[in-house]
């Protein structure tokens, strides 16, 4: 379970945000050249879409979201129904009242301590998300993080140095972790790496 759930994970960081063909009305603007990897994510029932139908992949990607891909890779719980409810007492951060469907899944991952916020109590949760968090949070759902490796000043360094060791970051090609385009904005379609 360990393997596949590491596998997966280095897809989700890996591989477009995208969807296979025909799942959301914007599908069209998706590259040709993450349908397969798309498909496979897609098929498991990690990513939904919006309400609209709509994927929107050149859209910022969230850090909610990068939980809720998280949560549902971690659990094997891809339901369509939020978790709003079930997990929502679970949160840690003072700033959850905005989270709306996405606070159940970012309380049962605060929770399970594969996602952590801000030093002021803060999770963002409409914020962007940096590659290095991305990292954290696939580092620590298969395990690493226990002694709080991924804490202080050179947190980012050391999730880079563990991510390079587990061999997480194989396929992937040069380019900053920190943002995926010069303005600093993750989209959904390239998921926060430059590659």
């Amino acid at each position: 379970m360990k393997k596949l759930l590491a596998m997966v994970l280095a897809l989700v960081m890996t591989l477009s945000l995208a969807v296979s063909a025909n799942a959301f009305k914007d599908d069209k603007s998706i590259s040709d050249d993450y349908a397969e990897s798309v498909a496979v994510l897609n098929g498991m029932g990690v990513f939904k879409g919006y309400e609209d139908g709509f994927f929107k992949p050149g859209n910022n990607i969230a850090r909610a979201e990068v939980a809720t891909i998280i949560y549902r890779i971690y659990t094997g719980d891809v339901a369509k129904n939020d978790k709003s409810g079930l997990y929502s007492t679970y949160n840690k951060f003072s700033d959850m009242t905005g989270a709306g469907w996405a606070a159940g899944y970012i309380g049962y991952c605060a929770n399970a301590e594969l996602v952590k916020g801000y030093p002021d109590g803060t999770f963002k949760p409409s914020g962007k998300v940096t590659g290095y968090e991305v990292l954290a949070m696939i580092l620590r759902a298969v395990g690493y993080d226990k002694n709080n490796e991924f804490s202080g000043a050179d947190w980012a360094l050391h999730v880079a140095q563990t991510a390079q060791q587990a061999k997480i970051l194989a396929n992937v090609k040069g380019g900053s972790y920190a943002y995926c385009d010069a303005d600093g904005n993750y989209y959904r379609s390239g998921f926060g790496l430059n590659y």
